[in-house]
């Protein structure tokens, strides 16, 4: 065959694989997607022959450098080792988990008021009625809350422990409460709104009772730094917690085992991304917001940067890829 006949003949899948394998070293998730993706093995090995062939009938250095081209871009795409875990976890963190977020607004919107409404009625009934703290917790939970929170304490919302100590305190009580609210949606919902309602008393009861005994600007200066990881984390897990167990009790037109694995699936990934915030949550709990001596402007700024910053990134986060999370 003629030189000029071959080249006619595939210039046009010669064009299309490389135009292809150029998106994909710009674009990889996007152009893995594509209308190439699957036949990808195929148009290589079919592209190598044409090299070969061109080679063998002696065709123009334009005809075989052009192939050559076209192999070396298919080789690194096809021997190209996969990307680290850590990566993986990045992109999951950067992207797809806040695109996740933002995909399951509805049971997120659910999640903030089951939380923030029993927090906010609460706080208002206690400071109007101090005594009420006493119908929440114990004589000696009060007094623990008095002492950590004492304007004299020189590390304010706690009243033992390393910082290490502590880190490692507030993992294991953030991440613990953050699992209750996600696992119990298995209860068709309603053990996800039961915890986060019952947190949210609990978070409205503490402030209110601090802040009825003048000990409210110890308790705000320390909750100001770590309140934007955790306890939109704890909105997270219960959202994901709800969106759980409607799907047993809704599945839809789905079968309800497939619906049951899509929610669970979907579920995981929300709760895993919850943990990765309240271990950040738990670090700056443990070495900065316990520092009683801070001014507020550096307290209350920095709490202020953290809240824009976790907003900015849920609503943001991916937001440049069309990428499915």
């Amino acid at each position: 065959m003629k030189q000029e006949q071959f080249v006619a003949l595939h210039a046009e899948e010669w064009d299309k694989l490389g135009t292809w394998l150029a998106q994909l070293d710009r674009q990889p998730k996007l152009a893995m997607g594509g209308e190439h993706a699957l036949d990808f093995p195929v148009a290589y090995r079919r592209v190598c022959h044409h090299l070969s062939l061109a080679r063998a009938r002696g065709y123009s250095r334009e005809v075989t450098d052009r192939l050559q081209q076209i192999v070396q871009m298919g080789h690194r795409q096809l021997y190209r080792p996969p990307a680290p875990r850590w990566h993986k976890l990045a992109m999951f963190l950067v992207a797809d988990f806040p695109r996740l977020v933002r995909q399951q607004w509805r049971y997120m919107l659910v999640a903030l008021f089951l939380l923030y409404a029993p927090a906010v009625v609460a706080y208002v009934l206690i400071l109007w009625k101090p005594a009420l703290a006493h119908s929440l917790f114990t004589t000696r939970q009060l007094a623990d809350f008095d002492k950590m929170y004492d304007p004299a304490n020189s590390h304010i919302g706690r009243s033992s422990g390393t910082d290490l100590q502590m880190f490692g305190y507030y993992i294991m009580n953030n991440v613990s409460i953050a699992f209750r609210t996600f696992a119990s949606g298995l209860l068709f919902g309603v053990g996800a709104i039961y915890v986060l309602a019952a947190n949210g008393v609990v978070i409205g009861g503490v402030a209110g009772h601090l802040n009825a005994i003048g000990y409210g600007g110890p308790f705000w200066r320390f909750v100001v730094g770590h309140s934007g990881f955790e306890l939109t984390a704890i909105v997270i897990a219960g959202g994901a917690g709800l969106q759980f167990g409607l799907s047993l009790l809704a599945p839809g037109r789905l079968p309800r085992e497939l619906a049951l694995r899509r929610a669970a699936w979907i579920g995981a990934r929300l709760a895993m991304g919850a943990f990765a915030m309240l271990i950040a949550a738990a670090f700056i709990e443990a070495y900065w917001s316990s520092i009683a001596s801070l001014p507020d402007v550096v307290k209350f700024g920095s709490g202020a940067c953290i809240w824009l910053l976790v907003l900015w990134w849920l609503m943001r986060g991916g937001a440049g890829s069309k990428h499915a999370a």
